[in-house]
């Protein structure tokens, strides 16, 4: 049976809640700019409107195990997700395996080539990571114990760290000011509503990383640069954290849209190559950028011609600090997650991951703790787990219990269940190596109520919880200079729908109420 959550609530508690969650979220901006379906592009052309963000009228329960775990071990994937980006010999045998099929991840590759055949002069890496996770729960065993399982590593452009500390705010404000007003109130007094400081995480991992920077030896002054895309309806997220970083910091903090970045920076003549921003309003003025953070640059729509990549290759040879670096953002590969989950023959744990954390000594915990996280995923090669996985991925009935997922970032790319066999069929079969095939995770029902555009939607609800995580490293030196949690993010979608991204339409944000 689904816990026993929302209460019940009369027809005019659900017009109050949804009327004092839509304008809190207005006024404290959990908000994006609206969907076309919404506002269209010609009754709004300056984009100066803004709507609330889907969001649930109450938190969602959420195991405390469950949420204690992905906390606990989020710093330990900082560290692998470091190592990984640190070994160029692995990443480049993963690219070998599915370039041929994805022409987005050869691209990448080329431009770590051609930086390190000129030599790199930026030895900092930042990784602002989330992993995400589902509650996994036998549904068929009435002992199942709940335990998360990954659904996958994000490292560029991880979203929403601005909007979730939001919405736990919202919850928090509605638990004490409005959850205790509703007539059937008794079950519901107590909401166990965990801190979340994920804006506040996440600008210190990059106020860390501009420190690190140090001052400018060309006497100019330093800053950050959010690289974004030109139209972003997701901005309000970008703007927390950024606002945090300013605000705390006193750090200079400019957007660049993806498409302007040789139009707006330059490389000094300089030895050491510094980046220069010349900010549009003053464009005889520099300063020099120490970080740049990519909240664009992590799917092929970003690089429409020759031109964007050579501006990638731009700022890759620079001495700004990436968030990601290149070799970062391809340490993120779902062939990546594939390869650390899939056990070496004849065991139960990976072959791989011990490359990275190792399976005995003091690691040990590090290493266990990983690997109950990982879900089973199969490789669509032509290895003996690729030719089980293609026989299970086409096959009309065994298909139902899994996802096929491409390399790349970005809600709306997968493909589930019965729509694999045709997808597959349509694709040249050369291609298929560049896919894994991901067991799909089988959560606890769960109901709640979301607020979209205005209105109330009702059901049967699946979660998903991010852990946010700040690293930086040298990698050089491969010395870890600073690793640490960054709060978490929990977005929900009908239990419906498979996709769950807030930005590209399927789900809205949430928070959690431990049990």
């Amino acid at each position: 049976m689904p816990i026993s959550h929302p209460p019940t609530i009369e027809e005019l508690e659900h017009r109050r809640l949804a009327e004092v969650t839509k304008d809190w979220s207005t006024a404290n901006g959990l908000v994006v700019r609206p969907p076309p379906a919404v506002v269209s592009s010609e009754a709004d052309p300056l984009g100066i409107l803004a709507t609330s963000v889907p969001v649930t009228l109450f938190p969602s329960p959420f195991p405390e195990l469950c949420f204690e775990q992905a906390k606990n071990v989020q710093k330990t994937y900082n560290e692998l997700y470091a190592r990984i980006s640190q070994d160029e010999q692995f990443i480049g045998r993963i690219v070998k395996e599915v370039v041929d099929g994805d022409e987005f991840i050869g691209h990448l590759w080329n431009i770590h080539e051609r930086v390190q055949q000129e030599g790199y002069v930026q030895d900092l890496s930042l990784g602002m990571f989330r992993s995400d996770y589902m509650v996994h729960q036998d549904l068929n065993s009435t002992s199942s114990k709940p335990q998360i399982k990954q659904v996958e590593f994000n490292t560029i452009a991880s979203s929403f760290g601005g909007l979730s500390s939001k919405t736990s705010a919202l919850h928090k404000f509605l638990a004490t000011t409005e959850y205790p007003l509703l007539k059937k109130n008794s079950v519901h007094t107590s909401w166990n509503l965990p801190h979340n400081g994920s804006a506040q995480g996440l600008a210190n991992g990059l106020r860390t990383a501009w420190r690190a920077y140090g001052k400018s030896e060309l006497g100019h002054e330093t800053c950050v640069i959010f690289l974004v895309q030109g139209v972003e309806r997701n901005v309000y997220d970008q703007r927390h954290v950024e606002y945090e970083l300013q605000v705390t910091g006193n750090t200079p903090v400019f957007r660049l849209a993806f498409a302007e970045i040789t139009e707006r920076t330059s490389i000094a003549n300089a030895d050491k190559r510094q980046l220069l921003y010349h900010p549009p309003a003053n464009p005889s003025a520099a300063f020099e950028v120490a970080v740049v953070y990519f909240r664009a640059g992590y799917g092929p729509s970003d690089y429409p011609d020759a031109c964007a990549w050579d501006a990638r290759y731009h700022l890759e040879r620079s001495a700004a600090i990436k968030c990601p670096t290149v070799l970062t953002q391809l340490a993120g590969m779902k062939k990546v997650q594939q390869v650390l989950a899939t056990p070496k023959v004849g065991s139960d744990t990976s072959s791989v991951l011990g490359r990275f954390i190792p399976e005995d000594g003091d690691n040990a915990d590090a290493f266990s703790a990983l690997w109950a996280t990982f879900t089973n995923i199969f490789p669509m090669d032509h290895s003996a787990e690729g030719a089980l996985a293609r026989k299970l991925a086409l096959d009309a009935e065994d298909c139902k219990r899994y996802v096929l997922k491409p390399q790349r970032e970005g809600g709306g790319n997968n493909h589930y269940r019965t729509t694999i066999p045709t997808y597959l069929r349509s694709v040249p079969e050369s291609h298929w190596s560049s896919y894994i095939l991901m067991e799909l995770i089988t959560p606890p029902p769960v109901t709640n109520t979301i607020l979209r555009n205005g209105q109330l939607e009702q059901g049967g609800v699946i979660c998903e919880l991010g852990r946010f995580g700040t690293c930086l490293w040298d990698q050089r030196t491969r010395k870890i200079l600073h690793n640490e949690d960054a709060g978490y993010l929990l977005r929900t979608k009908g239990d419906q729908s498979e996709e769950g991204g807030v930005a590209a339409g399927f789900g809205c944000m949430d928070s959690c109420n431990l049990v």
